[in-house]
């Protein structure tokens, strides 16, 4: 019997396309049955996965596109493989399902972000509306300097109340933002965790180096997006912060398995939060116990392989977090 064949269900979200892969059965979660709205829209979603807390246990969001940028769903565990430090392991829980997140959202309300501020407000608000009830956000702002002004909620209008009095000003204090986001994150609820940036990423204003906060990024168990707001490459009058802004977030995010997007012009911004949406509502969770139990708080780097199904011609990418750091004795 032939295990994986294409099936009819297309999520078209800012011009992304979900491709669903295997037998329609109790595999697929609601949303990516045809004829089911999108995982992105899904206010109810399947009980996910429950992970024990164990410090031992290394949890793997993983995405998985193909050449065309979709979405491939319906792989199964024996479709993975982990390995850590060269060194394979053995996947011991698996899900395929849309499971609960726990969201923070940086917004930067600098000088900077004056012209852009609506459309930004607009893509928060896009992003929130694919947030299901089993979810969670909080909201940090952050001009000069960085500010929590709303904690965990599971009600997204207090956060879309908290925007609505954003007035642009000031500089960018962003990699301070990052880390306030990252010391709220130790109050989540949820085991799957990821942090939405919405920033031009002209950081000219932080206490942290770009440096110190990518370590910090990588000692967290969290994924990190980014909107970015970007002026085009060749506009006057940018500062050297925001030349390197770009830059700067794609190589944040990418330690953490997460990805930056670039909006052309802030008109943009809503389609990018669609596409962050429906990335996170589209995972797969691998989680192991490394075969090193070595309490040295050396960092440990992970690689994700993606067998080739049968009936899928089309390279598959797999988006991961890089690695974590060992517990210290």
């Amino acid at each position: 019997m032939e295990r994986i064949r294409w099936a009819s269900y297309v999520v078209c979200l800012c011009a992304s396309t979900v491709w669903a892969v295997g037998q329609a059965s109790d595999q697929t979660s609601p949303g990516d049955r045809p004829g089911s709205p999108p995982a992105a829209e899904t206010q109810q979603p399947a009980p996910g996965p429950t992970f024990r807390a164990d410090t031992n246990l290394v949890v793997i969001p993983v995405a998985v596109t193909d050449t065309l940028n979709r979405f491939v769903l319906g792989l199964q565990s024996d479709d993975f493989h982990l390995f850590e430090d060269g060194v394979e392991q053995k996947v011991a829980h698996f899900s395929g399902e849309d499971a609960p997140l726990s969201v923070g959202l940086i917004f930067d309300e600098s000088g900077s972000m004056d012209y852009k501020l609506a459309t930004s407000r607009e893509a928060v608000a896009r992003f929130l509306q694919a947030l299901n009830s089993g979810d969670e956000a909080f909201l940090v702002e952050f001009g000069d300097a960085a500010k929590l002004s709303v904690g965990f909620t599971p009600h997204i209008e207090e956060i879309q109340n908290a925007l609505k009095q954003a007035q642009p000003g000031g500089l960018t204090a962003m990699l301070d933002a990052i880390n306030a986001g990252l010391h709220q994150m130790k109050e989540a609820r949820n085991p799957r965790k990821a942090i939405v940036i919405v920033s031009d990423g002209g950081d000219n204003h932080s206490h942290y180096t770009a440096a110190e906060i990518e370590s910090l990024v990588r000692e967290a168990d969290v994924q990190l997006y980014a909107m970015g707001v970007f002026e085009p490459v060749l506009s006057f009058g940018r500062t050297p912060e925001e030349v390197s802004g770009p830059r700067l977030l794609s190589e944040i995010a990418t330690q953490t398995g997460g990805r930056a997007f670039a909006a052309a012009v802030p008109s943009d911004l809503p389609s990018v939060a669609a596409r962050i949406a429906v990335e996170l509502r589209n995972q797969y969770v691998l989680a192991y116990y490394p075969a090193n139990q070595a309490k040295d708080g050396k960092y440990r780097k992970v690689e994700v392989k993606v067998s080739q199904p049968r009936g899928i011609t089309s390279p598959l990418k797999a988006h991961w977090r890089l690695g974590y750091y060992a517990p210290a004795q």
